[in-house]
């Protein structure tokens, strides 16, 4: 089991930055790849942006240039920093980690609302 612990959002005006970090703990061995996923009112969750434990980074085409996705796995951390917020960038924002054996664990999620 991975347990996610999610932290920073909240609300920023349009062409602000916001900052979001997950910490994992359990069983941090058998991750694989980290990430974030966001999930606007009335829509499907989307990859937001994702990098494996070899720091291979794949990010959505809407933030890149934008968001940057850091991972420290001394740390078991992923760090999400989010440039020129938009108000499409609203949503609630969850931390993700997939296990070597295809699981997927969430975390709780943490709302971000960026304001025109």
């Amino acid at each position: 089991q991975v347990q996610l612990e999610e932290s920073g959002g909240g609300l920023a005006q349009a062409g602000g930055s916001l900052r979001l970090s997950c910490v994992a703990s359990g069983s941090i061995s058998s991750i694989t790849t980290m990430g974030w996923y966001r999930q606007a009112p009335g829509k499907q969750r989307e990859l937001v942006a994702g990098v494996t434990s070899g720091n291979n980074i794949n990010l959505a085409d809407s933030v890149k240039g934008r968001f940057t996705i850091s991972r420290d796995n001394a740390k078991n951390t992923v760090s999400l920093q989010m440039n020129s917020l938009k108000p499409e960038d609203t949503g609630v924002y969850f931390c993700s980690a997939r296990a070597y054996y295809a699981r997927q664990y969430w975390g709780q999620g943490t709302q971000v609302t960026v304001s025109s």
